[in-house]
């Protein structure tokens, strides 16, 4: 029998393993768009995403960590607490190895149906059907249908928006000028009610749980990162030379913005998919400290960090592969079109993180893609390659499930 520190330290290099190929596979989630627009190179893409991808993990990761941890299976029908460790270790590695190949094609897919369906099979092999909790598993899967379709009405309204009251008016840099405080202002105000609402950070502020003074402080933030994108995005402006076609300047500032949501997208991305990761470890960690299955006890801040680095490391090794196919594949992308794509899909993501519900982000990206360009017409949207993906979602979960199974047989009678 191999003592609980040697399978926790397993644990830890299985769980690295994973963020890595989460880093590998989605971060085109954040910077795609921005790559493809041309608003910044791939090399500064990896740079921004590894960064801010691991702000997320540590500040907002623990909602859905301890849904992916501790939620989708019943861990006290299953015994003997060894038996979790053993099945956490092998619904990771199920899904790294999915997901790893998986980006070797060079496919978008989603890591959170990987982990969430490895660990639904861990739970059916050990526990029997009952050990899976169908209730939560209903829920996440319901999560699944809503959050791409989320995305591209997000991305669809706000493009229109642009396209009707910038790139439609008479003078459509100045109508981008003056739209800039709301744009700006925005995003920041969605990041601040995600950090203060329900978290360590607003606990610190002691504004935690008061939401009225939430949606102020956050209001008082929108406004000053507005005003103050304004005056910078004006600043911008008056260097630039006269003879540049309205539309192109109009995209110049666009692709200022676009820097900025495509950071909000690595944060919120961060946010929600550390958990595919660290959710399984946080409960192999909690099962070798108490020595006993795990009930409410928090997910400690220095693994939602080592996810956060894990993930950042796969950004900036293999993680230019799948940028390729979101960025440049599905469908033409502009600034403005990038900046409402990337808007549309950060804003869903933190809301489904605050609600706890593993999204997939690469979903939610993909439909947020499709909603821009059918925002230009069903034809500005590449539907073979947007099949091609489709199809790789649909096995995601059979193949993860079944992976699980297999090595949760396999190493039992190895490491118990």
């Amino acid at each position: 029998m191999i003592a609980t520190t040697i399978l926790l330290i397993i644990a830890v290099a299985t769980a690295l393993y994973m963020a890595w190929n989460i880093g590998a596979n989605d971060v085109a989630n954040s910077m795609a768009s921005a790559v493809g627009g041309k608003a910044i190179s791939l090399k500064q893409a990896v740079i921004i995403a590894g960064i801010l991808e691991m702000s997320g993990a540590v500040l907002l990761g623990e909602h859905v960590t301890k849904t992916v941890g501790k939620g989708i299976v019943n861990l006290n029908q299953l015994g003997d607490y060894r038996i979790v460790i053993v099945g956490m270790i092998a619904s990771l590695l199920a899904a790294a190895i999915g997901v790893t190949l998986s980006t070797w094609k060079e496919l978008p897919v989603s890591t959170s149906h990987f982990i969430v369906g490895a660990v639904m099979g861990f739970g059916m092999v050990a526990g029997g059907l009952s050990a899976v909790n169908w209730g939560v598993m209903g829920k996440i899967a319901l999560s699944w249908v809503i959050s791409p379709i989320a995305g591209l009405i997000i991305a669809f309204i706000v493009f229109k928006i642009i396209a009707r009251f910038v790139l439609s008016s008479e003078d459509p840099v100045r109508s981008a000028l003056r739209g800039s405080p709301v744009y700006v202002g925005m995003t920041f105000f969605i990041i601040a009610v995600s950090l203060n609402m329900k978290t360590s950070f607003g606990k610190k502020l002691g504004i935690s749980s008061n939401i009225p003074m939430v949606l102020l402080v956050s209001g008082i933030v929108g406004v000053v990162t507005g005003i103050t994108g304004y005056y910078l995005i004006k600043r911008a402006i008056s260097r630039w030379g006269d003879g540049e076609d309205k539309y192109v300047r109009v995209e110049r500032i666009f692709r200022n913005l676009q820097i900025m949501t495509s950071c909000y997208v690595a944060f919120a991305h961060g946010a929600n998919d550390v958990a595919n990761a660290i959710g399984p470890l946080g409960t192999v960690f909690l099962t070798v400290q108490n020595n006993a299955i795990p009930t409410g006890a928090s997910i400690p801040w220095y693994l939602l960090a080592l996810g956060g680095f894990g993930i950042s490391l796969g950004v900036f090794t293999w993680g230019y592969r799948v940028i390729k196919t979101i960025g440049f594949k599905i469908t033409e992308l502009t600034n403005t079109r990038g900046y409402s794509i990337d808007f549309g899909v950060a804003t869903t993501v933190l809301v489904f993180s605050k609600l706890g519900m593993p999204i997939s982000t690469t979903h939610t990206v993909v439909g947020a893609v499709v909603g821009v360009g059918l925002a230009r017409g069903l034809a500005a949207v590449d539907l073979r390659v947007l099949r091609n993906i489709i199809i790789s979602w649909l096995v995601t979960i059979p193949l993860a499930v079944s992976l699980s199974i297999v090595l949760y047989m396999g190493l039992y009678p190895v490491l118990m």
